[in-house]
């Protein structure tokens, strides 16, 4: 099912205009249910499956089904003798007929799992669903030992733009030279680099500089990916700060070296990762997580037309363009309601401006408009805004994050420039062109959707580290000062791996 829907083109979901009215009935045999959750070999921290609901006619509905939502998801062990813990919660309803379920494992089931999906009393698509064990959960320490049948079973795509582009600067990579570069130019005390070394599926590490303690994002990301694939061999450095490092130009004598970061610009030659907040949240949905890119799919707010009719931004000061917000707001509360919610880097300006109050992430989407203002580098609250039902006013700005490169101005988004002096004219221009506006907010939402799936997220973190093994120029090794960052070893990580060799003893 994954196949037939991913064929649809969004111009066709967008023309699928079926009112879900008081008269519409849900057909659970003719509705569709297809996602990685429904395949056993899909690990992922948690698993989840769409639910398209459709008529007794055969048409996709494009928004709720009347009433309460009757859509029920039961997971269970096959074997009885099988206790395992799994939380699925409600379905979440994305508004346009379509329905997000998510379950989370706590522990490795080897019967298999039966998946029931019911609309009322009735089983929806094929339900039940079978998933054959091992069906293993995010802590079991099993990968795969072929990477290709890894990224065929998550669907990974045959290319990255954004990876394509940072490698063209980087046909080889030189070991020797960032060993005696890297410490001297960016590991110094005000530094935020950790050098790893990946070797047999093992990950080892060692900082440079004092601000390194993100590197428990970068661990977890690591030992996650080496849990579900048998990752190459490699030695690298992450760069755990903010802004990205090399700014040295291809034709420069010494040449630029490739650090890995979490955001780009236009002016540097960082290899860029996902943002160390998309991937934690993937990690930690569910347990310690509340606002991730599964969850803000089903939390949008109002519809297109109960929105409130404004501008809405909320943030830190970490910009004085979002200063500027607030001015604008306090000048035109008919089109912007700006606040900042914390001051650090203009503390003066609080007295003059004001302080507003904290609110919920899901509450933003009662604004019909979401303006997106860089912070010291990109936003990184920008994702999420894309996975909304609002109109995304982006401020045109040097840096990008890893998907930045597939979204295309007035298609996806609508720009703004970098002083925002165009903000309030792109305001009304939305407000006077409501149509336009929502179909380039829907367009933005049903692309971020494929963008930031979680299996997406997976499959570009390996792609990186697969490019970057490719092109080094010589073997990679443990390095004096690195330790072992080890898998978890507690209860949460018992499994039987029915992949597992014994390993030979090292001498």
């Amino acid at each position: 099912m994954q196949r037939v829907r991913r064929a649809l083109p969004l111009g066709l979901q967008l023309a699928l205009l079926v009112a879900a009215g008081a008269g519409v009935r849900v057909s659970a045999p003719r509705s569709l249910a297809w996602g990685p959750g429904l395949q056993a070999a899909a690990v992922l921290p948690v698993r989840y499956f769409f639910l398209q609901s459709v008529d007794s006619d055969g048409r996709n509905l494009t928004s709720s089904p009347p009433g309460q939502t009757q859509f029920k998801v039961v997971v269970e062990s096959l074997s009885p003798k099988e206790l395992v813990r799994i939380y699925v919660p409600k379905p979440l309803d994305r508004n346009d007929g379509t329905f997000l379920v998510r379950y989370r494992m706590h522990e490795t089931v080897h019967k298999g799992l039966k998946i029931e999906i019911l609309y009322g009393s009735e089983h929806v698509a094929q339900s039940p669903y079978i998933l054959k064990g091992p069906v293993y959960h995010e802590y079991c320490d099993c990968p795969e030992d072929d990477p290709q049948v890894w990224q065929e079973t998550l669907s990974c795509p045959a290319s990255e733009p954004q990876i394509e582009q940072d490698f063209v600067s980087f046909p080889s990579i030189n070991l020797q030279q960032m060993l005696k570069e890297v410490p001297t130019r960016f590991g110094d005390e005000r530094g935020a680099v950790v050098h790893y070394t990946i070797l047999n599926n093992h990950i080892y590490r060692r900082a440079l500089g004092k601000y390194t303690d993100f590197k428990m994002f970068s661990d977890e990301i690591l030992l996650s990916l080496a849990r579900k694939v048998t990752l190459p061999d490699l030695e690298f450095y992450i760069n755990l700060g903010d802004w990205p490092l090399e700014h040295r130009k291809v034709n420069d004598t010494p040449g630029p070296i490739p650090i890995i970061s979490w955001c780009g610009s236009l002016d540097s030659r960082d290899i860029i990762l996902p943002t160390y907040d998309v991937t934690h949240s993937t990690l930690e949905a569910m347990r310690g997580v509340t606002n991730d890119l599964l969850s803000v799919q089903g939390n949008t707010g109002p519809s297109w037309i109960n929105k409130t009719e404004k501008a809405f931004f909320r943030g830190r000061d970490s910009r004085e363009e979002r200063l500027q917000l607030v001015l604008l707001s306090k000048e035109n509360p008919q089109l912007l309601d700006a606040g900042i919610t914390g001051y650090f880097f203009f503390q003066e300006k609080e007295k003059e401006l004001g302080k507003a109050k904290l609110m919920g992430f899901f509450d933003f989407f009662k604004y019909k408009y979401q303006v997106n203002v860089d912070g010291t580098v990109a936003a990184y609250r920008y994702p999420y805004l894309m996975l909304g039902d609002s109109l995304v006013l982006k401020q045109e700005s040097p840096y990008y994050e890893h998907f930045y490169v597939a979204l295309r101005p007035w298609k996806h988004y609508v720009p703004i420039k970098r002083n925002l002096g165009d903000l309030l004219e792109k305001v009304k221009w939305a407000k006077e062109n409501d149509e336009e506006a929502k179909k380039i907010a829907k367009e933005g939402q049903l692309t971020a959707r494929d963008l930031l799936q979680p299996p997406r997220l997976y499959c570009y973190y390996y792609r990186v580290l697969q490019k970057y093994a490719e092109r080094q120029a010589s073997k990679p090794m443990i390095r004096d000062g690195m330790e072992l960052v080890p898998q978890p070893d507690d209860g949460t990580s018992i499994c039987q791996c029915h992949r597992r060799r014994p390993e030979r003893e090292e001498l």
